[in-house]
This record gives C-alpha cells, sequence and structure tokens, in this order.
C-alpha cells in the first residue's frame, strides 16, 4: 500500500488501504512517500500535506510506514546508485528543515535552505544557538532568502 498526496483521500480509500494491510498481513507493504505535515499556500496558507494521510493509514494499521522520500535517504540512494553522485560536489537546496535540509544532512550534503517556503529565519537561528544534537542535524549550510539569490551568485 503506497500513501502519496492525495487531494481525494477519503474514508473509502482509508477502509480500502485497511483491508489491503489486514489481507497481505506483515508481508504487505505499507510506504508512504514523506511526512511534510503541511504545504505552503502564498499568503501566509497552507493545507494539509502527505503526513497528514500517512499518519492516518499508520493509525488505522497500527503500524508505521517506510518513508521513501525525504528525509529518509532511500531516494538518494537510488539515484547515487544510478549516475556518478559525488556528495562533495552536491548540494540539498529546499525550503524545509525538516525533510530536505535533513535528508542533505543525512546524506552527508551541502545544504542550502530557501527562505520562501515553510521555514523561517527565526527557526534557523533558534538552531544556531541549540546544543541539542538532533535540532542541530536539521541546520542548513546556507540559507537565502530566495533560489533568486542562488542563481545571482552563480551568474557572477
Amino acid at each position: 500500500v503506497l500513501v502519496g498526496f492525495d487531494e481525494h483521500f477519503s474514508y473509502a480509500k482509508l477502509c480500502q488501504a485497511l483491508r489491503y494491510l489486514l489481507r497481505g498481513g506483515p508481508d504487505c507493504l505499507l510506504v508512504g512517500t514523506n511526512r511534510d505535515h503541511r504545504l505552503p499556500l502564498e499568503g501566509g496558507a497552507a493545507i494539509p500535506g502527505t503526513g497528514c494521510l500517512v499518519k492516518a493509514v499508520e493509525t488505522a494499521a497500527q503500524r508505521e510506514a517506510f518513508i521513501v522520500g525525504k528525509p529518509n535517504r532511500f531516494m538518494f540512494d537510488c539515484v547515487a546508485s544510478e549516475f556518478d553522485v559525488d556528495p562533495e560536489r552536491t548540494i540539498m537546496v529546499g525550503d524545509r528543515l525538516d525533510t530536505d535540509i535533513l535528508m542533505g544532512n543525512n546524506c552527508h550534503l551541502t545544504t542550502l535552505l530557501t527562505l520562501t517556503g515553510v521555514t523561517t529565519l527565526d527557526e534557523v537561528r533558534g538552531l544556531e544557538d541549540s546544543d541539542c544534537p538532533s535540532r542541530n542535524r536539521l541546520l542548513p549550510d546556507y540559507y537565502v532568502d530566495s533560489i533568486a539569490d542562488l542563481l545571482q551568485v552563480l551568474g557572477e
């Protein structure tokens, strides 16, 4: 059973996922694409993210999904096995600390946070002052207000 973003998620789909998992038993895989709890929209608005759907199925099935997306390194390992990826020359760019930046750090990549998404500069500064190892794993190497700032630097 694969749980991904579905704007038409319903109770009927939740019931069907549970039926498949119960019928398949412990050998039936429960896979989630990611745990993003919300997706940002313009003007500070947001919609529930895939993590909400994954959590619903996990709760019904009483077991945890294997997450193939960020921050799990599964996808990076798949790409790295197919292409000659040098982590020393690879940068992870993203707008979320708990998925994008954490995955980059988990994979020993340089990380760049764009402040155009859900993460604020205050959150980054709070991490910089932390002595907690798990919070430090969320700290990006660099941050910019917008990806356009990076394009300007690359053009120079």
